[in-house]
């Protein structure tokens, strides 16, 4: 049913929540599993300057060593967890708009689920804060896994 799964992860409590049960979902179906990190250059500091966000959005982090070191630390993270249970994991990094980079990597990799945690905000701290699972929801034309952190309590 699964052939392929995405984890987004941005190396949170609330993201890890969701790579226990992605994984399983995986090892169930066999499924190659990908775990994507997105840089949101719209939340860069803006003083880095259009060259230096431009290399981020390639892929070069440069001078940026502690981003491109958060960045591997919760790819790698997913992927140790996977690679325990023999699954074939794969590690990317993009920027952009969190929930577009993920709706276009999903829909570029033919992606059958996509695997997110939530905080299970609602109300106003869900509209104030906004919410990057959500926006993925309404911008995705894949199967999306919601996984409430507060499960994990």
């Amino acid at each position: 049913m699964y052939e392929r799964i995405l984890i987004p992860t941005d190396g949170s409590d609330t993201a890890e929540v969701a790579v226990e049960e992605a994984l399983e979902v995986a090892e169930r179906f066999d499924a190659e599993v990908h775990t994507l990190y997105v840089v949101n250059v719209d939340a860069m500091d803006l003083s880095l300057g259009t060259e230096q966000v431009e290399r981020v959005k390639a892929g070069r982090f440069g001078e940026m060593d502690e981003l491109e070191a958060k960045a591997r630390e919760a790819t790698e993270y997913v992927a140790e967890r996977g690679r325990e249970r023999g699954l074939d994991v794969s590690e990317h990094f993009r920027a952009g708009q969190p929930h577009d980079v993920v709706a276009d990597f999903a829909a570029d990799r033919d992606v059958g689920l996509i695997v997110m945690g939530s905080h299970g905000r609602s109300g106003v701290r869900r509209m104030l804060l906004g919410s990057v699972t959500e926006r993925v929801l309404r911008s995705t034309h894949r199967s999306v896994l919601v996984v409430d952190e507060r499960e994990a309590e």
